[in-house]
């Protein structure tokens, strides 16, 4: 049985079966509603998932590669700022429709509909194509679609997602209409929003998006610090 802890914004931990520990988009330290800071996971990261680079997705992705040295997994563009201005070698490139069978399960990662600045001192010749990462853990296929507007491909992945994260605040990203409709295009069994609630441009109502939802899908929302096992 694996675990996924939310940490605010688009910040998740997963702790697979054999507990392998894993991080997508890190944003905690200069983030209101985070429960943890980077040094919750000082004593061990084994891999860092990125979807883009935006700032409230890698602020503190850069500052954990040297302090923990876990592989980054992310777009290749993404890596090679990693590699050729960080120094971090520790690094699996990837990118848009294509998948990887490493240690802990299935990455693949799916088109997403964003903006492709990389933040980070000396990126400013760095840009990349925002991605939604799906994960086959432990049997559990886990979809986080990253920062996305409504896409029609999100209708390929029906069939193929257990959990999907999704973004609800709007302005940045879809809203709960969108997101709604993004379910019923995609038809998880399980779904939990995020990117919502860190600042009032994004303020949603969790429970008025589980009304639009269920009981299509259940929807379980999780404050920072909370845990969904799969």
């Amino acid at each position: 049985m694996g675990q996924l802890i939310f940490h605010g914004q688009s910040c998740t931990e997963i702790v697979t079966g054999d507990d392998t520990r894993l991080l997508i988009d890190p944003f905690l330290t200069d983030n209101p509603i985070a429960d943890v800071g980077r040094e919750h996971f000082h004593d061990r990261l084994d891999y860092l998932l990125l979807t883009h680079g935006h700032y409230d997705h890698v602020a503190d992705a850069w500052p954990l590669l040297s302090e923990v040295n876990p592989t980054l997994i992310a777009s290749f563009e993404i890596v090679s700022y990693a590699q050729e201005v960080l120094g971090h070698e520790k690094a699996h490139p990837m990118h848009i429709g294509g998948g990887f069978d490493f240690p802990f399960g299935r990455v693949k990662m799916t088109p997403a509909l964003h903006g492709g600045q990389v933040a980070g001192e000396g990126a400013e010749g760095y840009t990349t194509v925002p991605a939604g990462l799906l994960l086959d853990l432990d049997g559990c296929n886990i979809y986080h679609a990253g920062d996305t507007a409504l896409i029609a491909d999100m209708a390929l992945l029906e069939g193929q997602v257990d959990v999907a994260l999704l973004p609800i605040g709007d302005n940045f990203t879809m809203g709960p209409e969108d997101a709604a409709r993004a379910v019923d295009m995609i038809k998880p069994r399980v779904v939990i929003p995020i990117h919502y609630d860190t600042w009032p441009l994004i303020g949603q109502d969790p429970e008025a998006f589980r009304a639009r939802v269920e009981p299509r899908a259940e929807v379980v929302v999780l404050q920072p610090g909370d845990t969904y096992e799969f």
